[in-house]
C-alpha cells in the first residue's frame, strides 16, 4: 500500500459523501418553505439506507466476480475481503475502494428525489431506494467499472460517474416524474435561495473527492482531474449567468448561476481523468448552454421534474459522455484518446453507453414505480391534504422555519 495514495483516498471518500448534504441544502432551498425539511430526509435517508445495502448486497452485485451483466454474491456482507487485501492495480486497500463506492451509490438515488420532492410518500421512497440502488445502480456500475463488465470490456470511457451516476439518475428522474405527475401547485418561486448557493458550493467542494479520486492514487492524474473539473464548473456556472443576465434583463440569477455550476461539474464528470484544461472550458461551456436550453424546454412540457433533474444531470451527463468521446486526449497514458487524437470509433462506443444507461435505467425504473404504487399500504403519491400541508409536518412532524414570536 501506498500511504499518500491511501490518506488521499480516505479524504476523497469523505469528500464525496459531504456532496450528499450539500445536495440536500441545494434541493432544500429549491423546494417551497412548507417542503424543506421533507427534500432534505430525502437526501439524507440515501445516506442510511444505501450505506446497509452497499456492504450487505450492493458491493458485490456492482464488483463482486460474475458475467458481463452483474456480479455475483460472492462478496455478499463483504466475506473475503481483508483489511489488508489490496486492491489489483492500486496500492490501496480494498475495503477504501467498496468505500469510496459506497460514497457513489449513495448520491445517485438522491439526485432523482429533485424530480418528486413535493409529492412522494416517504416510506414508499424507503423501500425505493432498497430495490432501485439493487436492481439499477449496481449492475449499470458492473457494466461500465467492473472489468467483467460489457462495456468497460467495450472501452467505454467514464472516469467518475457520467453514465452510471448522472445519466442513470437523470433518466430515472423522468420516470419517476412521468408516474407522480404534477404537483398541486408548480412553478413556485425557490423558498430559499441561500441555501441553494451554500448547496452548491457544497457540491463544487465535494466533487474534488468525486472526480480527482477517481484514479484512486495521489498522482499527476488526480491533480489534473482536480483542475479540469474547477474549470468546467467555472466555466459553465458563468455561461449559465450571463445567459440568464440577458434573460432577465440586466439581473443574474443566483439560482442560475449556482445550477450552472453544477451542471459544469455534472458534464466534466466522466471526462476528468482523460482531457485537459482547453476540452474542459469546452465542456463547461457546453454544459452550460445545453442544460440552460434543457431548462427553458422541459418547462414547455407537462412533465412536473420539480427541480430539474434531467435538464441538469440527464443532460448533462449526456453531453460530457459524448464529450469525453471528443476531448479524450492519448496522452494521458489511459484511453486511446477521441474525436481530437483520430480516434472517431470512441464517440460510437459512448454513444452505445449513453443509450444503454438510458434505457435501462428507464424502463426498469418505471416498473419498479409501477410496481410499489400498485402495493398495498405503499403508493407512490402523497394524500392531497398533506401535499397542501406540506410534507415537512406530515410526514415528519416538522418545519423548517419556526418563529419564537420575537418578531
Amino acid at each position: 500500500m501506498d500511504s499518500g495514495s491511501v490518506a488521499w483516498m480516505l479524504t476523497a471518500s469523505a469528500l464525496v459523501l459531504f456532496m450528499t448534504p450539500g445536495l440536500a441544502f441545494f434541493y432544500g432551498g429549491l423546494a417551497r418553505s412548507r417542503n424543506v425539511v421533507s427534500t432534505i430526509m430525502l437526501s439524507f435517508m440515501s445516506m442510511a439506507v444505501v450505506s446497509v445495502v452497499w456492504v450487505l448486497w450492493g458491493y458485490s452485485i456492482a464488483f463482486g466476480e460474475g458475467g458481463p451483466l452483474f456480479g455475483d454474491l460472492s462478496l455478499i456482507g463483504l466475506r473475503g475481503i481483508g483489511f489488508d487485501d489490496v486492491l489489483d492495480g492500486t496500492e490501496i486497500p480494498v475495503l477504501l475502494f467498496v468505500v469510496f463506492q459506497m460514497m457513489f451509490a449513495i448520491i445517485t438515488p438522491a439526485l432523482i428525489t429533485g424530480a418528486i420532492v413535493e409529492r412522494f410518500k416517504f416510506t414508499t421512497y424507503l423501500v425505493f431506494l432498497v430495490i432501485w440502488v439493487t436492481v439499477v445502480y449496481a449492475p449499470i456500475a458492473h457494466w461500465v467499472w467492473a472489468g467483467e463488465g460489457w462495456l468497460f470490456k467495450a472501452g467505454t470511457l467514464d472516469f467518475a460517474g457520467g453514465t452510471v451516476v448522472h445519466i442513470n439518475a437523470g433518466v430515472a428522474a423522468v420516470a419517476a416524474a412521468l408516474l407522480l405527475g404534477k404537483r398541486r401547485n408548480p412553478g413556485v418561486a425557490p423558498g430559499n435561495v441561500p441555501y441553494v448557493v451554500i448547496g452548491a458550493a457544497i457540491l463544487w467542494f465535494g466533487w474534488f473527492g468525486f472526480n480527482a479520486g477517481s484514479g484512486l492514487a495521489a498522482n499527476g492524474l488526480a491533480v489534473n482531474a482536480f483542475l479540469v473539473t474547477n474549470t468546467a464548473a467555472a466555466a459553465a456556472a458563468l455561461t449559465w449567468g450571463v445567459l440568464s443576465l440577458i434573460q432577465n434583463k440586466g439581473r443574474m440569477s443566483a439560482v442560475g448561476v449556482a445550477t450552472g455550476a453544477v451542471a459544469g461539474l455534472v458534464a466534466i464528470t466522466p471526462a476528468s481523468g482523460y482531457v485537459g484544461v482547453m476540452g474542459a472550458l469546452v465542456i463547461g461551456f457546453g454544459a452550460g448552454v445545453f442544460c440552460y436550453v434543457a431548462l427553458l424546454l422541459m418547462a414547455r412540457t407537462k412533465l412536473d421534474d420539480a427541480l430539474a433533474v434531467f435538464a441538469v444531470h440527464g443532460i448533462g451527463g449526456i453531453w460530457g459522455a459524448l464529450a469525453t468521446g471528443i476531448f479524450a486526449v492519448a496522452a494521458f497514458g489511459n484511453s486511446d484518446g477521441g474525436l481530437i487524437n483520430g480516434n472517431a470509433g470512441q464517440m460510437l462506443t459512448q454513444l452505445i453507453a449513453v443509450v444503454a444507461t438510458m434505457g435501462y435505467s428507464f424502463v426498469a425504473t418505471l416498473i419498479i414505480l409501477k410496481v410499489l404504487d400498485v402495493i398495498p399500504g405503499l403508493g407512490l403519491r402523497a394524500a392531497e391534504r398533506d401535499e397542501d400541508l406540506g410534507l415537512d409536518l406530515a410526514a415528519h412532524g416538522e418545519r423548517a422555519f419556526v418563529s419564537d414570536g420575537a418578531d
